[in-house]
């Protein structure tokens, strides 16, 4: 194998699972995040350590709490091309 082949990106590297957590919550909320993952600690009396504890003991749960995270991530991607897009198009040309 060739040590200088690119490597795909993988936009989880180096990240914890308390940081992903941290970063689902303040985007979408305890409330939101129960609905679109229905596991009980995010729905009854949800709190970081004890979805932290389940998810590192549950590997369904964290793929789950991963592809959300993921999907956050291309979701403010794309809002953020478009709202550049728009910017872009209400500039007037020199």
């Amino acid at each position: 194998m060739n040590a200088s082949a690119p490597k795909p990106k993988d936009p989880l590297h180096g990240l914890t699972l308390a940081t992903i957590l941290e970063a689902l919550v303040a985007h979408f909320g305890w409330k939101e995040l129960g609905e679109r993952i229905p596991i009980r600690c995010f729905t009854h009396d949800p709190s970081l350590n004890s979805s932290l504890k389940f998810l590192r003991k549950t590997p369904w749960a964290r793929e789950k709490v991963e592809g959300l995270y993921l999907f956050m991530l291309r979701d403010i991607r794309r809002e953020k091309r478009a709202t550049d897009d728009a910017f872009e198009s209400e500039q007037p040309l020199p």
